[in-house]
């Protein structure tokens, strides 16, 4: 059974590869080793995708960014690892999300000019990359009408049209991050959470179950260090420079009758925007910051400055302003970033791949859409310098557990909701919550509190297979309930049913 574990319980004593972190990383990682032919033991301190991986802006990116700062090799990649994950390996997972530049009066003509250059650019990027036009569409100059029909909250004074183009949006990217790992487990590897790991070495290290103190030993024959913003805890040549990253949360009806995401230029500022981007669940993501921070928390808070700073550029391209009580939630993510300066470095598109003294593997940096080829890197690198026999990577064509074509995903007998996070899993889930608890279908997958989307039937889910032990787990990470305070309330009584049904 593809089961996500909790502690040290049925933890091997040895295997090929140890690796230590959870995020979108180490569960590529984890992945890519044990689809070579590797026994695989993956572990975290505290939970899948507990850390920078569960608060992005929730896009797969193309790299037109990377392509305005002339870093056409970076731009190329991310246009290929884009359009890997929406074709073939998480197509269930990403849809084509509309993108929309409001040609206000804060925008000169020089500049959208050179947004649109930009975009045309950034459809050959789509194009190189093989990705078809039935996955994304052509970027396009749109008209007064057709701007204000997309978004009628856009200020109309002005108002020359917009750019519209297309990039890949994730359902949850914490979602991903589980559908990698699980993926892992089905090619072998063995995946826990609640394992805080010391004294690293390229041969092993000691693990340790943070619900019961117990310690072990575990033999590797390659250690890779996957721990994102806290790789410098466990490597002491890592030295790091984090960013970070804040997002609002509002409700749908803040921006009322907007059909695609608003992209709002940073004033003085080139090719910087703030992003106002559409959910599944009825909200919308406003962000995103970039401020180096000195403090690495276990989870970030959002400064008022970064909240006040994303408000007041949002409502250079609004009619009227959102005000800061219509903010539901907030977040931050800490970025990885390698402070170059203090190491040697195999760097490799954003991302460095390094060897300490004693023999440890460590990939940090990097971008989520890239995951799979940093994964790629470091096991590659891994392989080398432990002399290990394995097979080549194969995930650029490995499908993910629940993968599936629009047509197998739109055939399936199950609710929308549970399709557009499961994908062709979803009627397992339903199966799997009905076995385990007993309760009629109609009470797993109705609301489980007003105002809400999620269901019984995927909090069970959330505890038998993909290791859910607390509150915590099933509402921050499981499903993204917990961004609303007000939400995460409403929504307790329901986890800890659930806990209690299954065991927890």
């Amino acid at each position: 059974m593809t089961t996500i574990n909790v502690g040290l319980a049925d933890l091997p004593e040895s295997a090929d590869v140890l690796v230590i972190g959870l995020g979108i990383t180490g569960a590529g990682v984890a992945l890519d080793a044990a689809s070579r032919g590797l026994s695989v033991v993956a572990v975290d301190a505290h939970d899948v995708a507990f850390g920078t991986s569960r608060w992005s802006s929730k896009l797969v990116h193309g790299g037109l960014r990377y392509l305005a700062r002339g870093q056409v090799d970076v731009a190329h990649e991310s246009a290929v690892e884009r359009g890997i994950l929406m074709q073939t390996t998480a197509p269930h997972l990403i849809r084509a999300l509309p993108m929309l530049m409001p040609l206000t009066p804060e925008v000169t003509r020089v500049q959208g000019g050179l947004a649109r250059v930009g975009l045309r650019l950034g459809d050959l990027l789509r194009l190189g990359a093989r990705t078809g036009r039935e996955t994304l569409p052509r970027p396009r100059r749109i008209g007064v009408t057709e701007t204000l029909t997309l978004a009628s909250v856009v200020r109309p004074d002005g108002l020359r049209g917009g750019l519209l183009s297309w990039d890949g949006q994730l359902e949850d990217d914490a979602r991903l991050v589980l559908a990698v790992a699980r993926t892992a487990v089905a090619h072998g590897a063995h995946v826990h959470t609640r394992v805080r790991v010391s004294e690293p070495t390229g041969t092993g290290a000691v693990l340790t179950d943070t619900r019961t103190g117990e310690s072990r030993t575990v033999r590797a024959r390659t250690v890779i260090n996957a721990a994102g913003v806290w790789a410098g805890d466990l490597v002491e040549e890592i030295r790091l420079r984090p960013s970070r990253g804040t997002h609002l949360v509002l409700r749908k009806d803040t921006l009322p009758g907007v059909r695609c995401a608003i992209m709002a230029p940073v004033p003085g500022a080139s090719n910087r925007f703030v992003f106002a981007l559409p959910q599944p669940d009825e909200t919308f993501y406003v962000g995103l910051t970039d401020e180096e921070v000195d403090e690495i928390p276990d989870v970030p808070e959002p400064p008022e400055e970064d909240i006040e700073f994303l408000l007041r550029v949002l409502n250079t391209t609004l009619r009227q302003d959102v005000r800061r009580d219509q903010v539901i939630g907030a977040y931050a993510g800490l970025r990885p970033l390698l402070d170059s300066g203090s190491t040697t470095a195999d760097i490799s598109r954003k991302h460095a791949v390094l060897v300490s003294r004693t023999g440890v593997v460590t990939v940090v940096g990097g971008k989520l859409t890239a995951y799979r080829r940093m994964a790629q890197d470091a096991v590659d690198r891994a392989v080398t310098e432990a002399g290990l026999t394995a097979g080549s990577c194969r995930t650029a064509s490995l499908p993910l557990l629940g993968a599936g074509s629009p047509t197998e995903l739109a055939a399936l007998d199950a609710p929308a909701r549970l399709v557009r996070r499961f994908g062709t899993e979803a009627p397992a889930v339903l199966a799997n919550a009905v076995e385990v608890t007993g309760l009629p279908e109609a009470e797993l997958l109705a609301p489980i509190a007003p105002g809400l989307h999620a269901t019984l039937a995927e909090l069970v889910f959330g505890v038998t297979h993909e290791g859910a032990a607390t509150v915590e787990d099933l509402l921050d990470r499981r499903t993204r309930i917990g961004l609303v305070p007000a939400d995460r309330e409403l929504a307790v009584p329901a986890a800890e049913k659930v806990l209690g049904l299954v065991g927890g």
